[in-house]
């Protein structure tokens, strides 16, 4: 058993490596711009994807950096359950959290479709579908596991959703003066098209208050939809036959199950106030940190060659949601 841990060290100590120099580079971009424009998470796979690329990772750090990938993503995954809390979002009235909830699983559908209408691998259609429609990174680290995909996929769809994201956050705030949105529509819009909490924030905050806070309001939502979409995902095999004979703990994966306890827990204020930060700290850190021991088990060449199909179907996929999300808006006469 120690034997089997020594040989982890290596690995993990070069994906921590990895990590805490995408974490020096993000504090950097906020020095010098004021904010982030890539996250420590992208970061830590493009530099891993870099040391892939121009150097040999040594045998030695094998072990450790396919640890990493997988079960250090699944502890932050399930970590990431106590910093959502339902009864917040509740309060705010079932017809909007039902229309969310619809538009997340038709945007699902509407990327997947467009993914493999333009060819994507059946994993990698589900990853950006996942991705673009529920909460960016975080969704596809969570769906990842699940469906097996290859890491040369995961971080495919995590760098290019990445960056269109960015490119999302730059471009909204132009949109609520051409469509000419009330604050809550706005609010609404930005929540529901925006990627990563982080980028609603900034999206919607230079707009006004009441945007930002139902912005934040629809974003904690769709997250919420993660671990219905990733149980869903888990129960059906790819051609779409229930895993009914499996076991439970093959059945739902240990890290979704932790995910909705601590979910439950958090909303129902049973998890010490003390633990909230330490929780959101830990699970962005062993995030970052999974997504750079991908980043090095990846050659950027391989990412590249499936550049194309990705960023089409990803930015297909997001005009899709966002008109998903003014149908929404418009449905229930938000103004």
């Amino acid at each position: 058993m120690n034997n089997k841990i020594f040989t982890l060290v290596p690995g993990i100590a070069l994906s921590a490596a990895v990590t805490g120099a995408a974490v020096l580079l993000e504090r950097g971009e906020t020095a010098l711009f004021g904010r982030a424009w890539l996250e420590s998470l992208v970061l830590a796979i493009l530099l891993g994807s870099l040391v892939r690329t121009v150097a040999t990772v040594p045998a030695a750090c094998e072990a450790g950096v396919r640890f990493s990938a997988k079960v250090v993503l699944e502890l932050a995954v399930m970590l990431l359950g106590a910093s959502v809390s339902a009864g917040a979002v509740v309060a705010h009235g079932l017809p909007l959290l039902g229309g969310i909830a619809l538009s997340v699983v038709l945007a699902i559908a509407f990327s997947y479709a467009v993914g493999r209408l333009l060819r994507l691998p059946h994993e990698m259609a589900v990853l950006v579908a996942c991705g673009n429609s529920i909460c960016g990174n975080s969704a596809i680290a969570a769906v990842a596991p699940v469906i097996d995909a290859q890491g040369k996929d995961v971080a495919s769809s995590i760098a290019f959703t990445a960056v269109l994201g960015v490119v999302v956050v730059l471009v909204l705030p132009l949109l609520d003066r051409v469509l000419g949105l009330t604050p809550l529509q706005y609010g609404i819009f930005a929540g529901m098209t925006v990627y990563a909490v982080p980028q609603v924030l900034a999206a919607a905050a230079p707009v006004s208050q009441a945007s930002l806070h139902i912005g934040t309001l629809v974003k904690l939502v769709r997250v919420l939809m993660l671990g219905p979409v990733v149980l869903g995902l888990s129960v059906f095999r790819r051609d779409g036959v229930r895993r009914a004979s499996l076991p439970l703990a093959q059945l739902v994966p240990w890290f979704i199950v932790g995910f909705l306890a601590l979910m439950t827990l958090r909303s129902v204020d049973a998890l010490p106030a003390a633990a909230l930060e330490p929780a959101h700290v830990a699970s962005g850190w062993l995030t970052s940190m999974s997504m750079a021991a991908l980043g090095l088990g990846v050659d950027a060449r391989a990412v590249l060659r499936a550049g194309g199909k990705v960023t089409a179907t990803v930015v297909v996929s997001l005009v899709g949601l966002g008109a998903i999300s003014w149908g929404l808006i418009a449905l229930l006469g938000i103004r």
